[in-house]
This record gives C-alpha cells, sequence and structure tokens, in this order.
C-alpha cells in the first residue's frame, strides 16, 4: 500500500512539473557566475621593478614572467636590431657559457625564454631557485659576442631572402607599412639593408637602453612562499640599474582619405591575399571594449562568423575569412578582415567582404548571433582560468592596462549585458567602409582587369599600385611584345640547349630523384623514378611512413593512399603518362599542337608562357631559356584550383641541368622540396614499377 501511494505522489509531481514548463521556449541563462581570482601579493624594489606573486599549491610548479612595458621602438634605419638582440639573449650569461648553461636548465626540466623585452621560465618548485637565479642571470648579464651575434645575423638574413618570394609575407609586410607607415614601430619594414647597419654595439646599446626596469613587472605564481619569493628576487634583480627608456615621438597612424584598392603585384602568386583595413583606437579600459570583441566575433571571428559561411561555405571562395580587432594604450591599430582567396574570384570577395563590413555596420545582429559569441567568449575565458599564464596575464594586465580591480572578476557579467544595440555601435565606431584600405597582394596578369571594374555602393573603387615594400609604383605592364619569329619550336629548343642539348636529353633512358622538405616540422621525403618506357613512380613519405604512392607500367597502374590501394582509370593513366615522360620538350616539339600565349612574369623574370593542354602551362625564362614553373588547373572539393610547380637552382648531373629546387603551391599550401641526390640511367629497376 505504500509503494503505491508513493508511485501516485511521484506520477502526480511529475504531471505538475510537466504542465509548468514550457519546453518550447529556450531556459533563460542564470545569473553569470562568480570568478574568484586570487589577489596577488605585491611589493616593489627600489629601482622600479613590480613584483606580484600568486601562491597556488594545487602542483609542484612554479612559473615566472618578466614584462618590460616600454611603449613600441622606432628602429629606422637599423631594422631588426631588436630581433637581433632577442636571437642572442638566454645563451647563457657573462658568468655561464651557453653550453652549461642550456644543460643546467635541461637536467632540471625546466625551461627558459628571453627576449628583448622579456623574460620567462618554468619549473618544477623545488628548483624555482635555482631557475630564478639563471634567468636573472641570463637576462641582466647576457653574454654578447661577435661569433653569435654573425650567426644569428646571416639567420635574420636568410629568412629575409626565403620572403621575397613568400606571397603571404610580403601581404603582411605591406598591409602594416600602409596601415601604419613606415615611420612608425608597427609599419617600419626589416631589409637585408637594415639588418646589414646593425652591429654588435648597436645591439649592446639596444639592450642598454630598452632593457631596463622603469616600466618592468614580475609576475610568479605557483607552488611559491611569498617572503621566501620575495628574498630571492631582491636578492637577484636589486642589481639591476636603475633606470628608464629613451623617449621619442613617431607619426600617428591614419585612415585612407577614401576607400581605396591598393594592389600589390607578385606575379609567381597562385592566389591573392585580401585585407580590407582600417584604424582603430581601442583601449582593454575603455567601456565598449567587450561590446567591440563581440563585434568582431560576430564579422569573423571563427567558423560561425559571417565572413567563414559567407566566403567558404556559400561562395566557396577561400579556405576561410576572419577579421581582428586590436587594442593598444600606445598607439591607434588595425582592424582587418581578410582572406587567401582564388584569383578568379578576387574582386568578388573584396566586394563579398566590404559588404559584411557594412552590413554590420548599419544592420542590428541577430539575437541567435550575440547569444553565441557571448557563449564563445564566455567558454574561452572559464577554459583559461585552468592555466597558471592565464593568473599571471590578468594580474598584469590590470597593472598595465589601467583596469579596474574586478576587471576579470566581473568579466562574465558584463559579457552578458552587451547588448545588440551595444555591439551595432562599436562596429559604426571601429569598422570602416568609407575609409577602407583594401590591401590586395596578387597575380595581376590575372586579377587586375576585373579588380579594376570593382564598384562598391554604387561607386568605382580607385585601384592603386605598391611594390613589395609599399612604396608607389606604376600599374604593372603586362603587354610585353613577344619578339618577332619566336616560335614554340624555338623556345623548346632553346630550353633543351640550356640543360644539355637534345642529344643529351635523347640519351637518357632513365633517371631517379630523392627530394625533401619541411612539413609543420616534419620530414617530408619525396623519391621519383622514370623510364623513357612509359614508367613512373612517385612516393611520398611522412617520417619515413609512405603516405602516397603512385606507379605506372606501360598502360596499367595504381595509386596506395594511405595504405589503401586503387587501380589507376584509363583516364588517369593517360594523366600520369604526361608525367612519366623524364623530358616532356621532347615529347612537346614532335606533338605539334602547344601554342604560345605570350610574356608574362614569373617572380622577377620574364617567361614565355606554352599552353601545353587547356588545364596546364609551362613558363620559360625569356633570357636563359631554363623553365621556371608550370601551372595545372586542378579540381578540388568542386572548386577549380591552380597547382603550380616553381623550378629554381639548376645544378649539373651527367651532363645535364636539373632544378635542385621544387617549389610546389596550391592554395594555402606550399612545400619546397630540396633535391638531394638524382641519377641519370642508373638506380632505376624493373621491380621499382610493381
Amino acid at each position: 500500500m505504500k509503494k503505491y501511494i508513493i508511485f501516485s505522489l511521484l506520477s502526480l509531481f511529475m504531471a505538475v512539473s510537466q504542465a509548468q514548463i514550457d519546453r518550447s521556449k529556450q531556459p533563460k541563462p542564470g545569473p553569470a557566475p562568480e570568478i574568484n581570482l586570487q589577489e596577488p601579493q605585491r611589493f616593489e624594489l627600489n629601482n622600479g621593478l613590480k613584483v606580484m606573486v600568486v601562491e597556488n599549491h594545487k602542483l609542484p610548479r612554479v612559473s615566472m614572467q618578466l614584462t618590460i612595458d616600454n611603449p613600441p621602438i622606432l628602429q629606422g634605419g637599423k631594422a631588426g636590431v631588436s630581433d637581433l638582440t632577442s636571437s642572442l639573449m638566454g645563451k647563457g650569461s657573462k658568468s655561464i657559457p651557453k653550453d652549461d648553461f642550456y644543460e643546467e636548465v635541461d637536467f632540471l626540466g625546466a625551461s627558459i625564454s628571453i627576449g628583448d623585452q622579456s623574460a620567462s621560465a618554468s619549473c618544477l618548485s623545488k628548483y624555482f631557485p635555482r631557475i630564478l637565479e639563471l634567468m636573472t642571470d641570463a637576462a641582466l648579464n647576457p653574454n654578447f659576442t661577435q661569433e653569435e651575434f654573425d650567426k644569428e645575423k646571416d639567420k635574420i638574413i636568410t629568412g629575409i631572402k626565403s620572403e621575397e618570394k613568400d606571397v603571404s609575407a610580403i601581404a603582411t609586410r605591406v598591409q602594416l607599412a600602409l596601415a601604419y607607415g613606415k615611420n612608425h614601430p608597427y609599419g617600419e619594414i626589416t631589409s637585408e639593408e637594415t639588418v646589414n647597419n646593425v652591429t654588435l654595439a648597436d645591439v649592446e646599446k639596444h639592450y642598454r637602453d630598452y632593457f631596463v626596469p622603469a616600466n618592468a613587472y614580475l609576475v610568479i605564481i605557483g607552488d611559491v612562499d611569498f617572503e621566501n619569493a620575495k628574498e630571492l628576487v631582491t636578492t637577484h634583480f636589486t642589481p639591476w640599474s636603475k633606470a628608464a627608456p629613451p623617449s621619442f615621438s613617431y607619426t600617428k597612424p591614419t585612415d585612407a582619405q577614401y576607400t581605396q584598392i591598393n594592389f600589390v603585384d607578385v606575379p609567381n602568386s597562385v592566389q591573392s591575399e585580401v585585407a580590407v583595413q582600417n584604424i582603430t583606437e581601442l583601449k582593454m579600459k575603455d567601456e565598449d571594449y567587450l561590446n567591440a570583441l563581440l563585434a568582431n566575433r560576430i564579422l569573423g571571428g571563427g567558423s560561425q562568423a559571417r565572413l567563414f559561411k559567407n566566403l567558404r561555405e556559400d561562395k566557396g571562395y577561400t579556405y576561410g575569412s576572419y577579421s581582428g580587432i586590436r587594442d593598444n594604450k600606445y598607439s591607434p591599430m588595425r582592424f582587418n578582415a581578410y582572406a587567401q582567396v582564388r584569383n578568379m574570384v578576387t574582386d568578388s570577395s573584396v566586394v563579398q567582404i566590404l559588404g559584411e563590413i557594412d552590413r554590420i555596420v548599419n544592420e542590428p545582429v541577430t539575437e541567435e548571433e550575440l547569444t553565441n559569441a557571448k557563449a564563445k567568449y564566455a567558454g574561452n575565458f572559464v577554459m583559461a582560468l585552468e592555466k597558471p599564464e592565464t593568473i599571471a596575464n590578468y594580474a598584469l594586465n590590470i597593472e598595465t592596462e589601467d583596469l579596474s580591480k574586478d576587471f576579470y572578476k566581473t568579466y562574465l557579467e558584463r559579457i552578458e549585458a552587451v547588448t545588440i544595440a551595444d555591439v551595432q555601435k562599436a562596429a559604426q565606431k571601429y569598422f570602416s567602409t568609407t575609409n577602407a584600405r583594401v590591401v590586395v597582394t596578387g597575380k595581376g596578369s590575372e586579377v587586375l582587369e576585373n579588380l579594376e571594374k570593382v564598384s562598391f555602393n554604387n561607386k568605382k573603387v580607385p585601384v592603386l599600385f605598391y611594390d613589395k615594400h609599399a612604396n608607389k609604383t606604376e600599374k604593372p605592364n603586362y603587354e610585353a611584345a613577344i619578339p618577332e619569329g619566336t616560335t614554340v619550336e624555338a623556345i623548346l629548343e632553346k630550353y633543351m640547349e640550356a640543360i644539355g642539348g637534345k642529344a643529351k636529353l635523347e640519351g637518357v633512358e632513365s633517371y631517379a630523384m630523392l627530394a625533401e622538405a619541411e612539413m609543420q616540422g616534419m620530414k617530408l621525403e619525396l623519391e621519383m623514378k622514370k623510364t623513357t618506357r612509359e614508367q613512373f613512380m612517385q612516393d611520398v613519405k611522412v617520417m619515413g611512413n609512405s603516405m602516397q604512392k603512385q606507379v605506372l607500367d606501360g598502360n596499367k597502374g595504381y595509386m596506395v593512399a594511405q595504405g589503401q590501394r586503387k587501380d589507376l582509370t584509363p583516364e588517369e593513366i593517360e594523366r600520369v603518362k604526361e608525367e612519366s615522360a623524364a623530358f616532356p620538350e621532347l615529347n612537346y616539339l614532335a606533338a605539334g599542337n602547344i601554342t604560345l600565349e605570350g610574356v608574362e612574369s614569373v617572380g622577377d623574370k620574364k617567361a614565355y608562357k606554352l599552353k601545353i593542354t587547356d588545364k596546364k602551362a609551362a613558363f620559360y625564362d625569356v633570357e636563359t631559356g631554363l623553365k621556371l614553373q608550370e601551372t595545372n588547373l586542378e579540381e578540388v572539393q568542386e572548386q577549380q584550383m591552380t597547382n603550380t610547380l616553381i623550378y629554381d637552382d639548376y645544378q649539373e648531373v651527367s651532363g645535364i641541368k636539373f632544378p635542385f629546387k621544387l617549389i610546389q603551391n596550391m592554395g594555402p599550401q606550399s612545400f619546397e622540396f630540396v633535391v638531394k641526390e638524382i641519377k641519370v640511367n642508373e638506380g632505376v629497376s624493373a621491380s621499382d614499377f610493381e
């Protein structure tokens, strides 16, 4: 009887509950949870160093972060001195040689990193005293030597040279220079010339001038005792001489007078880099700071944002489109919306990005968009609290950004309070399509004609031209005349003569090549073998494991990808046969169906463009005759993509010149293969094609 009564009561309770809850409506969010951030204990040394210590005894670890909060530094004619100083620091000290320093840090299972405006370390708490001592010694007594300076200088110059043909690097450099001006710390350009102007004495002066305690903050978090930490810091940092950095002024960045396209011609580009940008003045302490972050999140903050949905999911122009807004207490900063897009949709992408900025400025966002953006920020904020460095950054921001003491404690509450109207006001204040600078970096011969036709809001958008170093220049001339009497046959014969002569090439029955590339820190190996009997083998390995292999033996062939074998179709076999020729130009010469399309720029060189098929073209240097690149139009995920293979660094093997550098670009991916070995008429057997 008692059990029956209990069941009856439960049934009645559930019925009443169901009647009271309307499950067709989304539940209202509860109040924002209270964030309890441990308040750091503070002290200050006589030299000006401010120290914050947060005791956290959950794990036996300690992290230290030294930050020198100087205004941005203008390097001028010695741009690169900051990078050189950073690269030379952390290599031991005047009392500890570099190798001994590295060995001890590794032995203690710690990490130490030092730059020209910072230092950091992490370790087990039992090694905290020694690691603090090592970090301090390396930071305050750097061992600058001419030998290390020369090595680091060479590395930086090598990096600069490699970026001269890197479209993304060129685009970023020009975008910053045009946004801030080349006489501003964020816009100045580091070049081979400016780096060569820097001496070891300049590095030492830069260190003395700017690695000073006037604006320095040290945050220590972890399993430490405050009094012990205070004693150790006082002992090691008291010798740091009291000083303030030199002050200087620089030009304040401003917006363009009117919306315009700034075009940079990079002939070897296989896609266009598009960035719509304007100048903002946003600081963390501003009342509309969070409003601006949410507006940017809705516009271009991820895969759920408007730019991504429009340009990738709807239009299929790109792999992704995003936007970014930055805050800085010292200088106006840059807002930008950007994407890497296919050449043929460059002009359309410009219009779509401008349109999305215009829409968020002029139309309220939806309640769903705002709710999702708030949830994303709240989730990221809560997850970040698990990391000790987050607490350090929050404590530092409160000190350096003039924030209220409860800035982070009330963060979620203030995020939740942002309204649709707040977001639109922030968008109107910080995003612009009336003074926007649209920077497009790409292949002018393919994109410029349509780019010059772009109109927005019923106004034609003018195009201005800049070189790779953000200097104004004239419109590129793509109508280079083909010298009279130039024929396809003459171009092909000149190429064959340049690499060794037709007779030499016809004497090659087989060759084998081995090349290597780097992919996200891993070694990528390419092995290729060809014969004159329509035999072809290409094997791509990652860390020694075969990832993709193609084999052709006459009229049969197969492909293996990640362990899955597939026989080639007749169409695929014909396509591989085209690639199987050791020197396809011998076949081109006999085919008679190759056409001369004109003269185009390939990098800094002029090249004859030969149309091989409707989807394939080859480019031959006008001066030397060498093949500079090939392009293939391919369909990837129902999108037309251009696959570019660049040939460089020709070297002689068995009397024939082969390219020893192969750069393959497709979409946002780029692989630079360096040839390690080539064998002519040896190293190939029938078993390679089984």
